[in-house]
């Protein structure tokens, strides 16, 4: 398969991305790829343009390619999940732990994208349903994590855990995040949890600053159905999907968990050995 039409998702917050766009966008146009930019500015760039409102517009992508950090890859993923468009991100960031490839690396993607020379793998997502006398009234997908936590200012959470329909743990914490084996080196790696292999299709279930010493990380395989539940008097809690506010979480609501029914195609342009990688990019801030 070749890239002809290439949805360019650009973060314009960063000065790097703005300066190296034009460039970008004339490489693509060099090789035969036809790059097509977000409605809002393609006049600008004379390209054509994509509305993220419309799932068919996208859908007639080939590939989206992200100009930002983990961020921007994120938001795009949200998009283009649902319509199956593969994905990859060029990091203009810092860590830029989901990107493929650095901005130094361009021209060679390009080229290889044009001629086909790329593989892919597949990522899983996590699904979150707000449940509410019985029903649900919001569902979420999120490629990193999901993540239950107490308001700016409010006490600690207070949670309940169920897998599978079983009281599984309690907790007393700032608060808990299920993130997938992608999301593992995220937030959850902040919080203590453990490094995973990222195709492998699992959840790590992960309390943030809880008050036991004995509350540790858990990992369990992503066919398992998790629910929260805040317990009774609890103040209000807040959902969050890859970093996005959902919803406060009041203790007449419960969360549910599992995997979601969308994955994430990446396409891979380099032979990079994960377990290099990670290294090489966790210790770029020692």
């Amino acid at each position: 398969m070749t890239i002809k039409r290439l949805g360019i998702f650009p973060n314009m917050g960063k000065e790097k991305v703005c300066s190296a766009l034009p460039e970008f966008l004339a490489m693509c146009q060099e090789c035969g790829i036809d790059p097509v930019l977000p409605q809002h500015i393609c006049g600008q760039y004379d390209c054509k343009g994509y509305d993220l409102s419309q799932s068919e517009q996208l859908r007639e992508l080939d590939a989206g390619v992200s100009l930002g950090g983990d961020g921007t890859l994120l938001k795009m993923a949200r998009y283009l999940a649902p319509v199956q468009v593969p994905v990859f991100g060029i990091n203009f960031g810092k860590l830029g732990f989901l990107a493929e490839i650095d901005s130094n690396s361009i021209h060679k993607a390009i080229v290889k994208l044009s001629q086909g020379n790329f593989s892919s793998e597949n990522r899983s997502l996590l699904r979150a349903e707000v449940i509410k006398e019985g029903k649900g009234f919001i569902t979420v997908d999120a490629l990193n994590d999901l993540v239950l936590a107490k308001g700016t200012f409010s006490k600690l959470a207070h949670l309940q855990m169920y897998i599978n329909g079983k009281i599984s743990g309690t907790y007393a914490a700032d608060g808990i995040i299920v993130a997938t084996a992608t999301g593992s080196t995220a937030y959850s790696l902040s919080a203590g949890g453990p490094l995973v292999q990222p195709e492998l299709d699992i959840s790590v279930i992960t309390p943030v600053c809880a008050h036991s010493l004995t509350a540790r990380a858990l990992v369990i395989p992503l066919s398992e159905m998790i629910e929260f539940r805040a317990l009774p008097g609890s103040e209000e809690l807040l959902l969050s999907a890859d970093g996005e506010n959902v919803i406060a979480v009041t203790d007449a609501m419960s969360v549910q968990i599992r995997k979601s029914p969308y994955i994430m195609r990446f396409i891979r342009l380099t032979s990079r050995d994960y377990y290099q990688t990670w290294q090489q990019k966790l210790m770029r801030n020692i």
